[in-house]
Parts: C-alpha cells; sequence; structure tokens
C-alpha cells in the first residue's frame, strides 16, 4: 500500500521558518521524482519544487525561489522542503507527490501517489 505521510506544517509569524517532511512506503522511493505543491484557499494546486531520484537536480517555482530548499534522504525515504522568510501568501496546504518519470521535470498529471496535505499558515 503506497502512502506519502506529510508533517511539519503550522503556525508562523511571517518571516519565520518552517521545514516540512514527507515520509514514503509502498513504493520504490529512490526511483521516484519528489515534488512539492501547495493549495492556497480558493486556488490552484500550484508546483513548487521538485527532486530527481538521485538529488541531482532540483525545479523552484519562482514564487519560492531563494527562499524554499528542497532535498531527500533516500535511506528514510523522506523528503524535505525547508521554508524560510515565509510570507502571508505562503499560507497553503503543502502536499507532496511522487512521480515514476527519472529524466525531465514530470508534469502534473505525471506524478502519480500523492500525500494528504499538511496546512501551513505565515500570519502577517
Amino acid at each position: 500500500q503506497v502512502r506519502l505521510v506529510e508533517s511539519g506544517g503550522g503556525l508562523v509569524q511571517a518571516g519565520g521558518s518552517l521545514t516540512l517532511s514527507c515520509t514514503a512506503s509502498g513504493f520504490t522511493f529512490s526511483s521516484y521524482y519528489m515534488g512539492w505543491f501547495r493549495q492556497p484557499p480558493g486556488k490552484e494546486r500550484e508546483f513548487e519544487a521538485g527532486i530527481a531520484w538521485n538529488g541531482g537536480q532540483t525545479y523552484y517555482a519562482d514564487s519560492v525561489k531563494g527562499r524554499f530548499t528542497i532535498s531527500r534522504d533516500n535511506a528514510k525515504n523522506t523528503v524535505f522542503l525547508q521554508m524560510a522568510s515565509l510570507k502571508p501568501e505562503d499560507t497553503a496546504i503543502y502536499y507532496c507527490a511522487a512521480s515514476a518519470i527519472q529524466v525531465g521535470r514530470p508534469r502534473l498529471n505525471e506524478f502519480h501517489y500523492w500525500g494528504q496535505g499538511t496546512q501551513v499558515t505565515a500570519s502577517s
């Protein structure tokens, strides 16, 4: 049974930091591209950060570039999202997702497994 479980969300003041974790089970984590998405209230889900199966390539949306860092520990089946200098507009439910695509950056519909999400709220 495939599972992705996010943790680390919460309430933080603007300018603060949080680190999200996503632990996977039920599939070969080390072979999968991992991504972090977020969905603000009333808006579409957007791809914010991604990391290749071997950690060799990363992707960041312009909205988080320079503030967020994605990393992974294949030995622990876990992907992380370190978030710094948080802004109120970063408030959203954050989801991790996995894609079997190993070359390039997957499209949204190529992410096969999803977590349940964790709420991040940055207050002004």
